[in-house]
């Protein structure tokens, strides 16, 4: 039997259904991963160590809040850092790709 005779006898419509389900499994666990990429808050005590200084999480919502166009002076004042800091993660920011970034989960 050839190839093509093969195709002749072969019934689409499971493969199609299988299809189908995984590209819905595939939707529903891609808007759950988006939903976590968009919940992050600024104000959130885990994004500063004891001293002050920003958590990997810290710089992440920091990141965000460029991402979203906030100035350097919004974020510093949403993150209640310095504007030299916001000026540096800015530029952090701007280095690793801006809003095109490779962005990060927070927990």
């Amino acid at each position: 039997m050839t190839v093509t005779e093969h195709f002749d006898h072969f019934d689409p419509k499971p493969a199609l259904a299988l299809i189908a389900s995984i590209e819905s499994d595939l939707q529903r666990l891609k808007s759950l991963v988006e939903q976590r990429i968009e919940q992050f808050d600024p104000a959130n005590p885990r994004n500063k160590t004891s001293d002050g200084k920003l958590t990997g999480e810290g710089v992440e919502s920091c990141f965000r809040l460029f991402d979203e166009g906030k100035s350097r002076y919004s974020v510093a004042r949403q993150l209640k850092i310095s504007f030299a800091a916001a000026n540096h993660r800015f530029n952090q920011w701007r280095k690793a790709g801006g809003a095109k970034r490779q962005k990060t989960l927070l927990g």
